[in-house]
């Protein structure tokens, strides 16, 4: 099939899935206007929101999917969070001092925080869970970070320190985990305790009930530190298909989700969705890839993988799956932001340079049957991903039929969320992979690309192990002015561009819709959930539990 067929054939795929959902709502929404909103914000109501994935632990440390960070962020305090604006600010911290060139820092938690069984929160819970964390028993992506410091010490009930061998960059990043009740969990054999799906935290919302596979209701914690959040009950709603949930949310059952470009662009305007629904659009602070696992003979020749990425045209994925509402991943950083390498440029879709490869590497077609093969071994491998995220396996089906168009056969499969995490991604059990991660807003990115997390449950699940790299990655960590760092991570960017053990793939917008009646929201470079605690419904218009 030509490139301008598959596309117009991508492109009918989708506007077909989504004729099958354009128009108005079902049972269009209730219009919001001026009169409707009062001016002092009201408490109470319920929102209720899709998420596609199951969590998998609601003890965020032990789990490395967005759904369960998501629920967990609202159950839990850290001492620090991120801003509006992308800034570290203290959170349980009431404040914090910076000593001996950045390899001292001394902490006094908050006196007014509390467990939500009325114990209070101390420096010996964050002394617990920095234990916690460095237990080779526990099993978390997240140790290394806090395996770099060297002493921690309690100097009060609350207030502690931390002291480090030489400066780390991310050493307040550290310190915005979540804590972990000591009185609850000290003695618990984490992988068997009722608290990952019995959370006790002291975050702005309690775990009021988990319904496997259905939903996950929250109530607002009244004690919550900060004041009790203005909206009554978060109400997560399981839906691994976004056609599904689009379904939902025209009729009135979900009061936001994230939209597909498609239905960003042309499904969510006109009668029934102005006035009823606002959107948002920014670029987001993650990518998309195609990665590969070095444990496969396939992939082990850097010919083969930079083949594969010249036959990828991530500017045909960006317009047919996106609509244009993204940017092509070239690495593991936001375009735009300081330690993005803009002298390094995506390769360029070009099949003879992928298929002139190809044969360096020793794949041909013998025997004239359209696909490459060596020593009688046909090149043919499978690409998974998750069920329900459509824009991924839209790129799939681009990618397998740009893969044909150089002799390479793809099976593309896709897989139920948790079972995609547990039996696959932790274990290493693919050929490729389809997948996303989010854009830290710091450039260290150890946990997912050092060698020592290449192991079972670690971030590292493609196996890439790359001496020099490690070492950049552990000098870059303890240096901590930008000029310093900047250097090293160009590098580490020109490391995978040359090295490939991803095909990066795409950073796309988004494109968050929320139903009018929520009030308070404002977009900001971190989104529109940075105060999702002040939202709030006028009475008139709430949703009652």
């Amino acid at each position: 099939m030509r490139r301008s067929n598959l596309f117009v054939f991508i492109l009918c795929l989708i506007l077909l899935a989504g004729c099958s959902e354009g128009g108005g709502p079902a049972t269009p929404v209730r219009p919001v206007a001026p009169r409707d909103i009062p001016v002092l914000p009201e408490e109470g109501g319920t929102i209720v929101e899709s998420m596609i994935g199951e969590p998998s632990n609601l003890i965020s440390a032990l789990s490395s999917d967005s759904a369960s960070h998501a629920v967990a962020t609202q159950i839990y305090v850290s001492l620090f969070k991120y801003d509006k604006d992308i800034n570290l600010v203290p959170y349980a911290a009431e404040s914090y001092e910076v000593l001996n060139d950045g390899m001292l820092f001394k902490f006094k938690v908050r006196q007014d925080i509390f467990w939500f069984d009325g114990v209070q929160l101390t420096a010996e819970d964050v002394e617990f869970t920095y234990k916690m964390m460095i237990d080779p028993k526990t099993p978390t992506a997240y140790a290394g970070n806090f395996k770099l410091v060297k002493a921690f010490r309690r100097t009060g009930k609350f207030s502690f320190e931390v002291e480090y061998d030489q400066p780390f960059a991310k050493a307040l990043v550290t310190w915005a985990m979540d804590i972990m009740p000591k009185h609850l969990l000290e003695g618990e054999d984490l992988l068997n305790t009722k608290y990952s799906r019995e959370p006790v935290g002291a975050g702005p919302y309690m775990l009021k009930e988990w319904v496997p596979g259905s939903q996950i209701v929250l109530k607002a914690n009244p004690n919550f530190f900060e004041g009790k959040p203005r909206i009554d009950e978060v109400v997560y709603r399981i839906i691994p298909d976004m056609g599904t949930q689009f379904l939902e949310l025209k009729a009135g059952n979900l009061d936001a989700m994230d939209l597909t470009p498609l239905q960003y662009l042309y499904q969510t305007s006109g009668s029934g969705w102005d006035g009823s629904f606002n959107k948002f659009e920014y670029l987001a602070f993650g990518y998309s890839f195609l990665g590969f696992n070095f444990n496969h003979p396939f992939f082990k020749d850097v010919r083969v993988r930079k083949a594969i990425d010249f036959a990828i045209d991530r500017r045909e994925i960006v317009k047919g799956v996106l609509f244009g509402l993204g940017e092509p991943a070239n690495g593991p950083y936001k375009p735009g932001t300081w330690q993005y390498n803009g002298a390094i440029k995506p390769r360029k879709h070009d099949l003879a340079k992928a298929r002139q490869l190809m044969a360096e590497a020793g794949w041909t077609d013998s025997d004239g049957d359209g696909l490459l093969d060596k020593d009688g071994v046909p090149f043919s491998f499978s690409i998974i991903t998750n069920q329900g995220n459509t824009q991924r396996i839209k790129s799939g089906v681009i990618i397998q039929q740009r893969l044909k168009d150089i002799g390479i056969e793809v099976d593309l499969r896709t897989v139920e969320w948790a079972a995609f995490i547990k039996e696959f991604v932790d274990k290493g059990r693919f050929d490729a992979i389809i997948l996303g991660w989010n854009i830290l807003q710091d450039p260290d990115i150890y946990n997912v690309w050092h060698s020592s997390m290449a192991v079972n449950g670690g971030l590292n699940f493609t196996r890439y192990i790359n001496p020099e790299l490690d070492d950049l990655l552990e000098r870059g960590r303890h240096l901590v002015k930008q000029e310093d760092r900047k250097p090293i991570y160009d590098k580490v960017q020109q490391i995978l561009f040359d090295e490939v053990p991803y095909c990066f793939l795409y950073v796309p917008k988004s494109l968050p819709i929320v139903q009018a009646r929520v009030q308070n929201i404002k977009a900001a470079p971190a989104g529109i959930s940075y105060n999702f605690e002040k939202w709030w419904i006028p009475r008139s218009l709430q949703r009652q539990p």
